[in-house]
């Protein structure tokens, strides 16, 4: 059986640890402080024009066993400022679970929504950053790591919040959904505008509640994607992963027009699959269809809650007059965690970066070709994008992320410049400690 997971891949044998003790060993098993430390050593030189904080946030579990995708969040950040760096501190998200054991799920079926590992995501939008996961609200942290408690938009939001929001670069509007009743509605659109008040709550109707991980934005329409890993009580109850493949539930996406967000929702089938990441979506030139870039599963969980598929990046084209779909795959390495130049959110980016299985590759979204930065023995995690001072394009620019050194067995902030990203790094922070491998961050711009 081969595991893939945050550009790591290990071929386990059928007696070797399940998926859950998998994740406890190696760059996978949390560590057990919470650091400060400042002026960090730098191997190269940092680009004098970022000045900010790269947050990243992955789950941390404070005590054995579970599903790797349910342990406590918890937030590495570093400092960047002047050239320097100027400290990396590690906090676990203090989230009102953390501080008192409580169940996600009442005993008549309903959610409490301050229960939460808030160890997926952290995005910052209309001075606010917030430290995701998608089956709660979102809780409210500093740049400095301290937790400030659930946010829920003025209590105006009363539903969990997906790990994956968009913000448009055009109108600054935070678009995001939320999953998880197991009552009707499984799903409902939400959106905020640019000074985060939270404007439209429009309910979904899906045929089952399924795990609907990620979306997509474009100009003129929202994408949903309703895919065939459903809701298991059986597995639920067994306190696994609570969701599996479903051969009969089928594939679709679903387009709403963002200036009728009350309006129809379209549903176009495709082959069954599972997506967790798209890297971008946009409209057609002429207006009549969308383009879906994301990473492609052909499938999952089908016996268990373990990653023994690999990912490949894959192409949709809807026909928003014909209504049928095509689809192509893109290129054929394994990859994860596809990530574009933000400001091209719902526009037509050229590149994504992605983790492969030996670094960070950068796919040309339009053919498909591709340049990899080869980490050799390094295992890396998810790439961030920074634009350049001034009117910088995809180009100009740096790739930042962590990477796990095995030899120190510590790890670095790398940092890449975006007009040669095959070439060294343009600096390597070196970290009081190792980051274990995680999910998804940001930089977050002073």
């Amino acid at each position: 059986m081969t595991d893939t997971h945050d550009g790591v891949q290990s071929t386990v044998a059928d007696d070797q640890p399940s998926p859950g003790e998998f994740f406890q060993v190696g760059n996978y098993a949390p560590v057990d402080d919470e650091l400060t430390e400042y002026d960090l050593p730098v191997d190269g030189a940092i680009p004098a024009d970022l000045d900010g904080w790269y947050l990243r946030n992955g789950p941390n579990p404070r005590q054995a066993g579970g599903h790797w995708f349910t342990g406590d969040g918890m937030i590495h950040g570093v400092r960047i400022e002047g050239g320097r760096a100027k400290w990396y501190r590690n906090r676990w998200v203090r989230t009102d679970s953390f501080i008192e054991d409580f169940p996600l799920y009442r005993e008549d079926g309903t959610r409490n929504l301050r229960s939460s590992v808030a160890n997926t995501h952290v995005v910052n939008h209309a001075g606010k950053t917030l430290a995701l996961v998608e089956s709660s609200l979102p809780y409210e942290i500093t740049n400095d790591l301290e937790t400030v408690g659930a946010y829920d938009f003025g209590g105006k939001l009363v539903d969990a919040m997906t790990a994956h929001p968009k913000i448009c670069p055009t109108t600054g509007e935070l678009h995001f959904f939320g999953y998880g009743n197991i009552f009707e509605p499984h799903v409902t659109y939400h959106r905020a505008d640019a000074d985060g008040e939270l404007t439209i709550n429009r309910p979904l109707e899906v045929k089952a509640l399924t795990m609907m991980h990620d979306f997509a934005l474009t100009a003129n329409h929202v994408v949903f994607m309703d895919l065939p890993i459903v809701f298991n009580a059986e597995r639920a109850m067994e306190g696994d992963m609570p969701f599996r493949w479903d051969d009969e539930y089928g594939a679709r996406l679903g387009v709403m027009r963002r200036d009728d967000p009350f309006g129809e929702v379209r549903w176009f089938e495709i082959d069954p699959c599972y997506v967790f990441h798209v890297a971008n979506a946009h409209d057609t030139p002429d207006g009549g269809g969308i383009v879906l870039q994301a990473v492609r599963y052909p499938e999952l969980w089908r016996n268990n809650g373990g990653f023994d598929t690999d990912a490949v990046l894959w192409s949709w084209t809807v026909d928003l007059k014909s209504g049928r779909v095509s689809e192509r795959q893109l290129d054929d390495r394994s990859v994860e965690f596809p990530r574009i130049d933000d400001r091209l959110t719902g526009l037509p980016a050229r590149y994504a970066v992605s983790v492969g299985d030996n670094g960070w590759v950068r796919h040309d979204l339009g053919d498909g070709s591709a340049v990899a930065h080869d980490l050799g023995d390094g295992g890396p995690g998810e790439a961030v994008f920074v634009p350049a001072a001034g009117s910088a394009d995809e180009t100009h620019g740096y790739y930042l992320g962590y990477v796990y050194d095995p030899a120190r067995n510590g790890s670095d902030l790398v940092i890449l410049d975006a007009s040669d990203f095959a070439g060294a790094p343009v600096a390597r922070i070196q970290l009081p400690t190792r980051v274990p491998y995680g999910f998804h961050g940001n930089w977050i711009s002073s």
